[in-house]
């Protein structure tokens, strides 16, 4: 008899307690925003066309492909993947693979010239702006309607 009653309390006293609910997550700006700096280098003169011009544009183009890279590695971290293979207690072969994936946004070109036998570009990360793009794409949504199931 206490056991039955027992349950059937657990049972009232189990209705009583929703489990389905809304929580609602609102971000929160860091105290502080870092500024990122890369810089990326091409050389000009193994660049691939007969025209200087041709040449210093695609330099251009690949030192700042370049500094973006830096700039991913820094933000995203990169990938190493290594391997080594030994054979009779030599190693006999050695590979060593690295890569970066991610999306830099709100990069500005600081300053973007040759040096020498290559072209130097530089680029600086605002994390201050980063964060206002962010909260552009990802609005947070208010609470209109609260509905318990």
């Amino acid at each position: 008899m206490k056991s039955l009653m027992l349950v059937m309390m657990l049972v009232l006293l189990s209705g009583c307690v929703s489990k389905d609910k809304y929580v609602q997550w609102e971000t929160e700006a860091p105290t502080s925003f870092p500024t990122l700096t890369a810089i990326g280098y091409a050389p000009l003169a193994t660049q691939p066309s007969p025209e200087a011009s041709h040449r210093i544009l695609m330099a251009m183009q690949a030192s700042k492909i370049a500094a973006y890279r830096e700039l991913a590695e820094q933000v995203y971290g990169q990938k190493i993947a290594a391997n080594s293979d030994v054979s009779e207690w030599l190693l006999t072969d050695d590979n060593v693979k690295s890569s970066v994936s991610g999306i830099i946004r709100g990069a500005k070109v600081v300053k973007t010239y040759p040096s020498g036998e290559f072209y130097v570009t530089e680029l600086a990360l605002d994390f201050k702006q980063v964060w206002q793009l962010y909260e552009q794409q990802n609005r947070p949504k208010r609470v209109k309607e609260v509905t318990y199931f």
